[in-house]
């Protein structure tokens, strides 16, 4: 519960999605619960119940929106965890139940008490948000790990000819529903850099040309894809291809990365991933020793 919530449940499409899907399955529930509820009041008969109705509906609704709104941004101040997530979608069902609760007290029904509204009002309106808000979770997870990077091995593949050496492993780019975007040699990646919910894969293509190509993925995709590759994260904005590295430099700020490609500025290593860089310098190189400036 820790753990950082993945950016992707905090995307302002998936947000968007959350909301619009959870406040339709909670329509479509509370018709189907109100006939056996003693607490429930909705209806659209006299123009009283009615108009309670259309204020309660939409305020829920208010405050959904506002809530994610508040989620979308608070990402910028801070990473919210899996139990910080929960929590505050229990308190988004908290408002509304205190709301609903406000309400049915005000129209006054004989032999219930507060409490029990309460109750009741918290307990469906955790069914009513709680299983769109699980639903969506899961439909935008299987969302994201289609949009995943991958290493194809091209010495597998059956064909008339033996493949080049140089060509034998590609970098490939898939979109949502599976179709090959980009494919591109490890020799000519140079790293890969964050863009919100996006990535930008950084290449050179066929002329020597410093190339982007953007894909809707997270770059903790990308980072769990190329475990033990000479793709390796060195902070939190940025995946770069060792073997393209021409200088390690010590700054007082802490290292950095130059590329061997003089369009490309000079990467900072954070401190998070410092001890990885310098041990795969330090196991595959032996002889390269980090510049002090």
């Amino acid at each position: 519960m820790n753990q950082k919530l993945p950016s992707y449940l905090l995307g302002k499409y998936q947000l968007i999605g959350t909301v619009t899907f959870s406040v339709l399955f909670a329509i479509v529930f509370l018709n189907i619960y109100i006939p056996f509820s003693e607490t429930a009041w909705f209806g659209l008969g006299d123009s009283v119940t009615f108009s309670l109705t259309v204020v309660f509906v939409f305020a829920s609704i208010l405050i959904l929106i506002l809530s994610r709104i508040l989620m979308y941004r608070s990402k910028r101040l801070f990473e919210m965890t899996y139990l910080e997530y929960t929590i505050w979608c229990i308190m988004e069902i908290l408002l509304i139940s205190l709301f609903y609760t406000k309400l049915t007290m005000d129209i006054s029904h004989a032999g219930v008490t507060q409490l029990q509204v309460f109750g009741r009002s918290f307990l469906y309106g955790t069914i009513a948000l709680g299983i769109p808000y699980l639903i969506s979770g899961m439909y935008f997870a299987i969302i994201d790990k289609n949009n995943t990077i991958r290493l194809m091995n091209y010495e597998n593949v059956v064909t008339d000819e033996p493949p080049k050496p140089e060509c034998a492993k590609k970098i490939t780019l898939f979109d949502n529903s599976g179709t090959l975007k980009l494919s591109v040699s490890p020799e000519n990646l140079y790293y890969i850099e964050s863009d919100d919910n996006y990535i930008k894969v950084w290449y050179t293509d066929s002329k020597g040309k410093l190339q982007q190509y953007i894909l809707r993925c997270r770059l903790k995709t990308v980072e769990e894809s190329f475990k033990g590759s000479g793709l390796v994260r060195c902070n939190r904005k940025y995946i770069v291809n060792l073997n393209k590295v021409s200088t390690l430099r010590k700054e007082n700020d802490g290292y950095v990365l130059d590329l061997d490609n003089v369009d490309i500025q000079p990467i900072p290593v954070t401190k998070t991933y410092t001890d990885m860089i310098l041990s795969h310098f330090t196991e595959t190189s032996p002889l390269l020793e980090p510049m002090e400036d």
